[in-house]
C-alpha cells in the first residue's frame, strides 16, 4: 500500500490549527477517540521488523514506530531519533509525526494531509519530517496509513554510498 505523489487526493476541508512550539500539537479537527490511529499502529505491527513502543522524542504516552535492531538502513533523514520513523501523539492529540521522502512530504503538504514540522522552518530538522494530521474517518485513516507505510519504506531504503552517518535526533 505505498502512497506516491500521483495518487494523493486532497484532504477535505481546511487545515487544522497546529502549534509552532514544543510540543507540536494539532489543536482542532480531532476524531472522537484513538480508533483510527490504533488501527494504523495495529497494521504497522504486521510489517516486518516494526516495533511499537514509547517515543524517544515526543510527549509522554506517544507511541512510536521503530525498526527492530539494525534493520534500519535508510538515510539519517528517514528517522527522527534512533530507529524511530513515526510516532502518534498522546493526550487527546491523534496527529502523527513521520519522516517522508522529500517529494512525498511536499505532495502531502500540497494535498492538505501534512505540514513540515516547525523545526524544519527553523533549519533544525530535515524537510523529510512532517506532522500528519489526525485521521477523522476511515477514508482518512487509509490515506494516513499509506503515508505511514511510505515512511516505513523510506526507513528501509538503502543509504547512498556517501551517507555513512547513523540516525541521530534533530
Amino acid at each position: 500500500m505505498t502512497t506516491n505523489t500521483a495518487h494523493l487526493l486532497p484532504r477535505a476541508g481546511s487545515r487544522p490549527q497546529v502549534t509552532d512550539d514544543f510540543p507540536q500539537r494539532q489543536l482542532d479537527q480531532q476524531p472522537a477517540d484513538s480508533r483510527y490511529v490504533d488501527a494504523i499502529l495495529a497494521e504497522a505491527l504486521t510489517w516486518p521488523a516494526v516495533v511499537v513502543g514509547p517515543s524517544a522524542i515526543s510527549v509522554e504516552g506517544a507511541r512510536a514506530l521503530t525498526l527492530d535492531g539494525d534493520v534500519g538502513v535508510g538515510p539519517a533523514d528517514a528517522f527522527m531519533v534512533g530507529a524511530e520513523f513515526c510516532h502518534v501523539h498522546a493526550q487527546g492529540d491523534f496527529s502523527l509525526h513521520a519522516t517522508l521522502p522529500a517529494l512525498l512530504a511536499e505532495a502531502a503538504e500540497r494535498a492538505g494531509w501534512a505540514e513540515p514540522h516547525f523545526l524544519v522552518q527553523l533549519g533544525q530538522a530535515p524537510p523529510t519530517v512532517v506532522m500528519i494530521y489526525a485521521p477523522r474517518d476511515e477514508q482518512e485513516r487509509d490515506v494516513v496509513l499509506g503515508l505511514v507505510r511510505a515512511s516505513y519504506e523510506f526507513a528501509l531504503t538503502a543509504r547512498p554510498p556517501h551517507d555513512v552517518t547513523k540516525s541521530s535526533s534533530w
